[in-house]
């Protein structure tokens, strides 16, 4: 027998020794590509923990390595295309910065529809799989998840719905951009990374970012008035998802393809929500030391925006139905599964 032929077979009884395929014994290296800095919360709570379950659980065989701040390149709004088209593996996105790509899972950034994030995601989880996967068709979708509740970071304060009027404020979607204008803000598109620098420079007067990025962008050290609401939702939510290039998960072999999986999903989700509500209470902490003005709206001035933010709600049925979507048998499907999961 040639050399090369007895190595290959010898090759082969080893593996079957350890009850392996030979195959299964390759190392994978999988790219993370998201847009925030390491330190940030997601980053630092939720999404390196997951990489390094991923790896304890693979026995080494997987490694995920990260670049965070979009070191590969492009724009935060193009994260969801690098998956897709396989520029790199893996991405954490804000669905919201692809505009039209999910008409059924934007129906979680409507005004006042979630709280608190681990609660939110396992809803927002859920309905994806019951209603939306099929905007999902083109990557490997490990988990979707929101952030907590939606606040106003201001330089100036505001007390009370007037005070929107003429504002530049951040908005960071489609629909939180529809939702400003109700409020008589005038919106302005820009991705997380760059809110810190437009509010320092004063192109925005305000910003529409939860408690937990604002630390990562410096917000508190920037302005001095935060305005929350009562009760148990948000003025707004973002929606993010958690995805993977498909054909570089249908080349994986079928151990490591377990090892994604049990890594994926409901649980996934949760965790990421958890992280973003435990960094909620860092950015207020923030705020608090660095004394800043909290306001929290009372039930009446909070139940005036929400009246005037109503209109978003009627806005997005007329747009959805155009793409032939049910938007009021959507909603009412979403707003059952965050009651579900709010008890």
């Amino acid at each position: 027998m040639p050399m090369i032929r007895r190595r290959t077979v010898m090759t082969g009884l080893a593996a079957s020794a350890v009850g392996m395929p030979a195959w299964a014994q390759d190392k994978v290296t999988l790219r993370l590509h998201q847009f925030l800095p390491p330190q940030a919360v997601v980053p630092k709570l939720a999404i390196t923990p997951w990489a390094k379950k991923i790896e304890k659980d693979s026995g080494g065989k997987i490694r995920i390595q990260m670049f965070p701040s979009m070191q590969l390149g492009g724009k935060p709004t193009e994260l969801f295309d690098q998956a897709k088209d396989g520029v790199v593996d893996m991405v954490w996105v804000v669905l919201g910065y692809s505009p039209g790509r999910f008409p059924k899972a934007e129906v979680f950034e409507l005004p006042f529809h979630t709280g608190r994030a681990e609660p939110g995601s396992q809803a927002f989880y859920e309905f994806i799989q019951n209603n939306a996967m099929d905007e999902f068709t083109d990557v490997k979708l490990l988990c979707a998840h929101v952030h907590g509740p939606g606040l106003i970071h201001s330089r100036a304060p505001v007390n009370k719905l007037e005070d929107m009027k003429g504002l530049r404020v951040r908005g960071g979607s489609r629909v939180i951009n529809i939702m400003l204008e109700q409020i008589g803000a005038v919106p302005v598109g820009m991705p997380v990374p760059t809110v810190g620098e437009a509010l320092s420079k004063g192109v925005i007067d305000a910003t529409t970012i939860p408690w937990e990025v604002a630390p990562s962008v410096k917000v508190q050290q920037i302005v001095k008035n935060h305005t929350q609401f009562t009760g148990n939702k948000g003025l707004y939510t973002q929606t993010f998802g958690l995805v993977m290039n498909k054909a570089r998960y249908d080349k994986l072999p079928a151990d490591l393809k377990r090892v994604i999986d049990a890594n994926s999903g409901a649980a996934t989700a949760a965790m990421f929500g958890r992280a973003m509500d435990e960094g909620d209470k860092v950015g207020l902490a923030a705020a608090q030391k660095a004394g800043n003005n909290i306001i929290t709206l009372d039930a009446a001035e909070t139940g005036r925006w929400q009246r005037a933010a109503s209109g978003v709600r009627a806005a997005w049925y007329n747009e959805v139905k155009a793409k032939g979507i049910d938007g009021e048998k959507v909603a009412a499907a979403a707003e059952a599964l965050v009651n579900k999961y709010n008890k």
